[in-house]
């Protein structure tokens, strides 16, 4: 028997075919229950068959923020028998796997969480992110935790972080600083999340656990520190977990990425997903055959040249192309 909708929280670091799992979802708000279901209750599932239609290719079938029909719960259990078509859905190219892998699906808004010190100040890897989010067409919002630690920032520095930031903001991004540690910011991205489904995406010891810890007191996600050898996170959450942080808000927290490889574009495709490259698209000499990598009468160039474009960014747009192109 066919039961209500529901949003599922999986387990995206591992494909789910119907002999593994489980998973589990809870009934969306107003909703008819299905069967024992009831709000707020999580239920054990299984894929039933072998795979979901229209799901084959997917490292993982489903993930986090997905809608599914199951048989009516016993015992809080059920088989899932499909999956409903998403709105939007965030995704990176799993190389180990080979193929696309889900990280979240039907979106409100991505947190693309950073640091200015422990971990230092990636801005290449916060740039791959922003390209996924413009691939997905997700809002993006750069959410720079542990921004009282700024005057350590160490090689970057104080102001070459700011600088940095204040780039992303002239160029079109939403930026907040805030601090878990101290609660510094955290009312103003509380309201900010209010009714939405949010997934916080960044690198192992940014502290997203612990941004979830302070949207929603109690919740005690665990938390871990940095390797001191690395000056990297220890990867803490090992699973995409969905947690209602109030009422009809919802926050995903992910495991840390040490690698974020586009997916859905190729090399030649980048720079229409790169804000401030886009708008110079078929200006160049070459027109859309442009590398902006050498050619005369590159608008790109002109643009790295005349400070419109910021090295940090064109260094990114660069490293990107060269790996997408080798994949």
């Amino acid at each position: 028997m066919r039961g209500s909708r529901n949003i599922f929280t999986v387990r995206p670091d591992r494909p789910l075919p119907s002999d593994q799992g489980p998973v589990s979802s809870t009934p969306d708000q107003g909703s008819n229950q299905a069967g024992s279901g009831q709000a707020g209750a999580e239920i054990e599932c299984r894929i039933k068959g072998k795979v979901l239609k229209n799901r084959e290719g997917y490292y993982n079938p489903l993930a986090p923020g997905d809608r599914v029909i199951l048989e009516d719960p016993v015992q809080g259990k059920a088989l899932i028998l499909e999956a409903e078509e998403r709105k939007n859905y965030l995704t990176r190219f799993n190389q180990k796997g080979g193929k696309r892998q889900v990280l979240a699906a039907n979106l409100d808004c991505l947190l693309c969480v950073t640091t200015p010190v422990s971990p230092p100040f990636r801005p290449r890897f916060l740039d791959r992110i922003l390209v996924q989010s413009e691939i997905a067409g997700l809002r993006a919002i750069i959410l720079c935790n542990k921004y009282d630690l700024l005057k350590q920032a160490g090689p970057y520095g104080d102001g070459a972080v700011e600088e940095r930031l204040e780039d992303y903001v002239r160029i079109g991004y939403e930026v907040m600083r805030v601090s878990a540690r101290t609660g510094w910011g955290m009312d103003t991205l509380r309201s900010l999340t209010a009714g939405k489904i949010s997934v916080l995406l960044g690198q192992s010891g940014v502290g997203k656990s612990s941004i979830i810890n302070a949207l929603a007191p109690g919740t005690n996600m665990k938390t871990g520190g940095l390797n001191e050898k690395y000056h990297r996170g220890n990867h803490t959450t090992s699973l995409s977990v969905m947690l209602e942080t109030s009422p009809a808000t919802y926050v995903i927290d992910t495991p840390g990425i040490r690698r974020m490889v586009p997916d859905g574009i190729g090399p030649g495709e980048l720079a229409l997903y790169m804000r401030e490259f886009a708008p110079l698209q078929g200006r160049c000499t070459y027109g859309l055959s442009c590398s902006h990598l050498t050619e005369p009468g590159c608008k790109v160039l002109e643009a790295l040249r005349d400070g419109r474009i910021h090295p940090d960014r064109y260094e990114s747009f660069v490293r990107l192309r060269d790996e997408l192109a080798s994949l």
